[in-house]
């Protein structure tokens, strides 16, 4: 099944490309995006919610000679995460069909499926070298999305995404490397086999050396303060699919990777970065919605908005309690669909107007009642107003922050007052007011492929808001079980300073007495 979900759109892109007639490749990719969609619905219909472990399991021998193998699984971290990617990419076939993409239609959907399948393929890795050929897969076509369907400086947006990702990569490979040949020393042959490389006894130095160099990819690719200026270049210019699944997909794939590699692989090191990475998410919820507000362009706008959010999820991953990983986890899905869906908006705005600057609009709730409806729905979600998704991770990433360090907690505040500020404000310089441009007034309402497009966006977000169980149900037995390797690290960790403590009160104590014997 996790075969099938992962190859199927490759095949599909590749028949695509045999095909001339737009229309028919447009419908072709649609129909190959909805069989995944389909399988990641049975696996959600299947997943057996008690269970913390890897499910719908293959492992074959690949490369036996390197310890390499086609493992994959899927769990409660990485469920949801291929639900998000598989509903993304449909909808953004779907919409893309309808203008915004008018040039090499099949050169576009040959890149989307190609995308799909890198992305699915690395949430579906339990196998270190397969992650990694995915990873790098995953990069190719998003580049190409970026450099040819793009906006303005797109080849400098292209070329800024793959640079930064490459040198996070590269690093992530020479860790992988060391990794790998640990393990002979210790397991007695060479794997990347994820499970069997949980463990690995390291010394401080090179934990910490090896921590380093996962977390930077990873934090790259979230993107955190200060390694994030790639990313409102990349939103900005690439065309609408794009920023979709860069903000709805990609920017997880750096939280994912901490949550399935960084942390549980070194998780002594993570819990004495636990003030380093508090700090720096702190900084990124309030930067990205301090600069989020100056932005003039509402795609930049979004763009920065996402560098906010992304702070809270590390804020509740690095919380290290439930309450925090759930909150994560939830958040990641909350922004895919609500920024997603912002992005979508804001693209359908472009598509009539050719123009982003949020001095053109004014008054179009007069003019596109039905657009200006979703929007509001949407921007609410955005700013997790209760009732819809984005208050429920919010709210347990907050919980689960000041539980673990309340000062941070207190200042990440900051963020969610400015995020609900700039939303609001777009909300009101976009649609309230009045019609200062002429041509504002007779601009085309939502279509009804827009409005497909759209529904399914926003039903997520009222039923993630309302009823949130099946899917903390789902997520919680695998968050449990990878916060038991903290926990476990973290009174390793106490012992140790206790210890050291203990020897040093020791010594001083000894050295007291040697004084004391010498004055008598």
């Amino acid at each position: 099944m996790l075969t099938a979900i992962i190859f199927l759109p490759l095949l599909g892109a590749l028949l695509i490309m045999t095909q001339s007639d737009e229309r028919t490749i447009w419908n072709s990719a649609f129909i190959f995006s909805l069989i995944p969609l389909g399988i990641s619905f049975y696996m959600l219909w299947q997943f057996d919610v008690h269970s913390s472990h890897y499910q719908f399991v293959e492992q074959y021998p690949w490369i036996p000679s390197f310890g390499i193998s086609y493992h994959l699984g899927v769990d409660g971290i990485s469920l949801f995460l291929v639900l998000l990617t598989t509903i993304l990419i449909s909808i953004s076939l779907l919409y893309s069909g309808g203008g915004d993409i008018e040039e090499r239609a099949g050169e576009f959907c040959f890149f989307m499926l190609v995308l799909e399948t890198g992305l699915l393929g690395a949430l579906l890795s339990v196998d270190l070298f397969l992650f990694y050929v995915f990873w790098e897969v995953m990069l190719i076509p998003m580049y190409f999305l970026i450099g040819i369907f793009g906006h303005g400086e797109r080849i400098y947006a292209a070329l800024k995404f793959v640079v930064f990702t490459m040198v996070g990569s590269l690093l992530m490979l020479v860790a992988i490397l060391y990794l790998v040949f640990s393990a002979r020393e210790h397991l007695g042959h060479i794997t990347f086999d994820l499970p069997m490389l949980y463990g690995l006894p390291f010394t401080q130095t090179e934990a910490r050396w090896l921590f380093a160099a996962f977390a930077l990819a990873f934090a790259i690719k979230v993107p955190m303060w200060p390694v994030h200026t790639w990313l409102p270049d990349a939103h900005t210019n690439a065309p609408t699919a794009g920023s979709v699944i860069l903000a709805g997909v990609m920017l997880k794939m750096g939280t994912y990777g901490f949550l399935r590699f960084a942390i549980p692989l070194f998780p002594e090191v993570a819990v004495e970065a636990i003030p380093l990475f508090m700090a720096l998410a702190v900084i990124g919820i309030i930067y990205g919605a301090a600069l989020a507000m100056m932005q003039p362009d509402m795609k930049r706008l979004v763009a920065y908005s996402s560098v906010s959010h992304l702070g809270f999820v590390m804020l509740g991953l690095f919380a290290f309690n439930i309450q925090g990983f759930d909150g994560a986890i939830y958040q990641m899905l909350n922004h895919g669909i609500s920024t997603g869906a912002l992005f979508f908006l804001v693209g359908m705005l472009y598509l009539r107007r050719h123009t982003r600057e949020i001095s053109e609009f004014g008054g179009l709730w007069k003019s596109v009642p039905i657009l200006a409806a979703i929007f509001m729905v949407v921007m609410l979600s955005s700013i997790g107003l209760p009732g819809l998704n984005g208050f429920i991770g919010e709210f347990q990433i907050m919980l689960g922050g000041y539980l673990r360090i309340k000062l941070a907690t207190v200042f990440a505040v900051t963020g969610v007052i400015l995020g609900a500020l700039y939303m609001l404000w777009l909300y009101e310089r976009v649609m309230f007011g009045p019609i200062t441009k002429a041509v504002n007034e007779t601009i085309a309402d939502l279509s009804a492929r827009e409005i497909v497009s759209m529904v399914p966006l926003v039903a997520l977000m009222f039923f993630m808001g309302l009823y949130p169980k099946p899917l903390l149900d789902r997520i919680e037995p695998s968050a449990l079980n990878l916060l038991s390797r903290v926990h476990v690290a973290e009174a390793r960790l106490e012992q140790r300073r206790h210890q050291t403590a203990l020897a040093s009160a020791t010594s001083n104590l000894t050295a007291t007495q040697v004084a004391a014997a010498a004055v008598k």
